[in-house]
């Protein structure tokens, strides 16, 4: 691999990126970064696969979304043949995300929305099993809560062989903690740029269960905010990172690509 970083997840399927994807691409490459594109639902799923077929400095997930798109039925045996692809690396994104207020988007109540939900998380759940793959996981408790991480780790934790990294974390030490002892591991954005919020989690957990991440087009890094994020991005990531730990950042550049390669699987 002639790449020095990795972007673990990354939107580049996303119609925001038709207007210039190629650009971006180059943009990846001249920063030597790879990238794994995320799969939302069926057709983001199928647009994440295309891309990674047609460069080898790109890799797929396949998943569907526990909020983005609620009209779709999960359907098995698509997925399952999609996930069978050996450029697929993880099932997701999927989980569970209470954020948004039940009035507003749970319109057949809260209950009824969380069952789905979790519904949905353990069909996903057992694909990546049965495909042994790891899962990229989607957490976004409630305001003021570590809900949807609680109910994450529940899950989990019935359903032994699990692996998998939670994308985006914004927990504490103790949600950390729990999600490290069931041997996930963690990524991180550029929001570690802007805000000192999760300092203590991402110098609590041992580097080596960290990855770096842009989730692009969102939450671009300073000194790009207000901007659309792409992967070459991910370098400030890795540079907070680095900075907040005290460390090298050569030296965690090292430890996140090899943490990222061997979660993945990635060749």
């Amino acid at each position: 691999m002639s790449h020095h970083y990795i972007d673990i997840h990354s939107h580049l399927n996303d119609p925001r990126f038709d207007i210039d994807r190629e650009e971006v691409l180059m943009r990846m490459r001249a920063a030597k970064v790879a990238t794994i594109v995320v799969g939302t639902d069926g057709k983001m799923s199928e647009d994440a696969l295309s891309l990674a077929e047609a460069h080898s400095d790109v890799w797929a997930t396949v998943g569907l979304h526990p909020t983005d798109d609620r009209k779709e039925e999960f359907n098995i045996n698509e997925y399952r043949k999609m996930a069978a692809h050996p450029r697929v690396v993880a099932i997701g994104e999927c989980g569970l995300d209470y954020y948004w207020p039940d009035n507003d988007r749970w319109p057949n109540g809260v209950d009824v929305e969380k069952k789905r939900q979790r519904e949905l998380f353990e069909a996903q759940i057992a694909l990546a099993l049965e495909a042994d793959k790891p899962l990229m996981i989607h957490g976004r408790p409630s305001k003021g809560n570590m809900d949807a991480y609680e109910d994450i780790i529940a899950l989990l934790r019935a359903h032994s062989g699990t692996r998998g990294n939670i994308h985006f974390f914004v927990g504490n030490t103790d949600i950390a903690r729990q999600f490290l002892d069931l041997g996930f591991t963690l990524s991180f954005t550029g929001v570690l740029t802007f805000t000192h919020d999760y300092d203590e989690v991402v110098r609590f957990a041992p580097l080596e269960h960290i990855m770096s991440e842009t989730d692009a087009p969102y939450v671009a890094p300073i000194p790009y905010r207000g901007k659309q994020n792409e992967p070459a991005h991910v370098r400030e990531v890795v540079r907070a990172i680095a900075h907040i730990r005290g460390k090298n950042e050569d030296e965690v550049k090292s430890i996140l690509l090899e943490n990222a390669r061997e979660q993945f699987r990635l060749v």
